[in-house]
């Protein structure tokens, strides 16, 4: 049986063993409002456990906390108004080509699985994208009816319209219909968004991997996981084209999507498509730089740089000059 310690002694425990300057009542207090477990077990590395941060002092483990917690709650309203608009720019295409219910989406709108050969490998990847996501939404329907007003509401008529569908679909389920989409349609999805450059091939793919980019960081910021060095990302990348339209729209160059500013640019970038002023756009900036340079002045300049990156002055001035 794992016997716990009680917070005094999870302090003792930092001084004894992990050589870190913790005591007095404002840090125990400070210490139960983090968590030992989310906080400083959450905080004691950059993305690998075999890369600790050897902190020396509490107040450097709760200024990275600090941010981290402070960079959540400034992305996550923007971060849905991105999910919601994409739905709904994605609707407002879909209406051209015909109508919006669910079974006629699948006959007309989701058949990229026809541009290939018959029986070629990229038709068996195609095809299965289609069945998976044709698994999901019925997945969804099913589990969220008579829980849900809307799937209750049209499930007591004749169809589901694909607007309702997405309100039950999560980013990474849109991401594959978007993915399973006509080549034509996500053309003109992508021109509606203006997520466009005459120097990238346009194949009409950007939207659905901007999603795909941003899932991750989505789900993290919602679910209150660790976003400060983006160990979301896990064993996937960002996509190329993302990296590339990133790079040759806003002017900046070194984008990896390694560091969190790489995401934070892809969001003001799209913020901007979707209409966006100047004066909200530089307020966001503004807000994000702060949070930067409070963690400069808390953190030893090692530390901030392993964080953030080197670049970081120098990305946040390209995008105020795109701004």
């Amino acid at each position: 049986m794992t016997k716990g310690k009680k917070t005094d002694g999870l302090m003792r425990h930092l001084r004894d063993n992990k050589n870190m300057d913790i005591q007095g009542s404002k840090q125990k207090r400070e210490l139960l409002q983090m968590g030992y477990y989310h906080g400083y077990k959450g905080y004691r590395f950059i993305k690998q456990k075999n890369n600790p941060i050897l902190f020396t002092e509490f107040d450097q483990l709760k200024s990275i906390y600090d941010f981290d917690m402070h960079l959540k709650s400034l992305l996550y309203p923007y971060i849905m108004s991105i999910e919601t608009a994409l739905k709904n720019y994605t609707i407002d295409t879909l209406v051209s080509y015909g109508s919006l219910d669910l079974e006629f989406a699948f006959k007309n709108f989701l058949l990229d699985y026809k541009s290939e050969t018959v029986g070629s490998s990229k038709y068996n990847l195609k095809m299965k994208d289609r069945l998976t996501l044709r698994k999901k939404i019925d997945t969804e329907i099913s589990f969220k009816f008579s829980k849900n007003e809307i799937v209750t509401h049209f499930l007591r008529g004749d169809s589901m319209p694909l607007w309702a569908v997405f309100e039950i679909l999560d980013m990474g389920s849109f991401g594959l219909f978007l993915k399973c989409l006509n080549e034509p349609i996500r053309i003109d999805n992508c021109n509606d968004l203006k997520l466009t450059h005459t120097s990238i091939v346009n194949d009409g793919n950007l939207v659905r991997d901007v999603i795909f980019t941003l899932k991750e960081l989505r789900n993290s910021v919602a679910h209150n996981n660790v976003i400060f060095d983006c160990r979301f990302s896990g064993n996937t990348s960002a996509m190329n084209s993302v990296k590339a339209y990133v790079m040759v729209e806003v002017g900046v160059s070194n984008i990896e999507f390694n560091f969190l500013i790489d995401y934070f640019i892809l969001i003001v970038l799209l913020l901007k498509k979707l209409g966006y002023n100047k004066t909200e756009l530089k307020k966001i900036i503004k807000q994000f730089k702060d949070e930067t340079e409070q963690l400069r002045l808390s953190v030893p300049i090692s530390i901030c740089n392993r964080i953030n990156g080197t670049d970081l002055n120098a990305k946040i001035n390209c995008l105020n000059n795109y701004i």
